[in-house]
C-alpha cells in the first residue's frame, strides 16, 4: 500500500505545507512544525528540501507529490 504525500510552498524558503501539516524556518534556521508528522512525510520533506528548497536554480518552488 502507497501513501501520497503532498508538499505546497506557502511561502519560498520560509514555510511549507506537508499534508497539512505547516513546516516553517525558525530564527536558528532549522526546519520545524509543530504538529508531529509521520516518518514518511518527514522523509519525503527531507527529499523536497534536498531537490528543490537547496536548488539555486530553481527561482520559485512548486507542489510535488511523492508516493513511498
Amino acid at each position: 500500500m502507497s501513501v501520497t504525500i503532498t508538499i505546497i510552498p506557502l511561502t519560498d524558503h520560509e514555510s511549507y505545507n506537508v499534508n497539512g501539516h505547516t513546516v516553517f524556518k525558525d530564527s536558528a534556521e532549522q526546519w520545524i512544525s509543530r504538529t508531529d508528522m509521520s516518518d514518511n512525510e518527514l522523509r519525503a520533506f527531507r527529499r523536497y528540501k534536498t531537490a528543490v528548497i537547496d536548488n539555486p536554480r530553481f527561482k520559485r518552488h512548486t507542489k510535488a507529490t511523492y508516493k513511498v
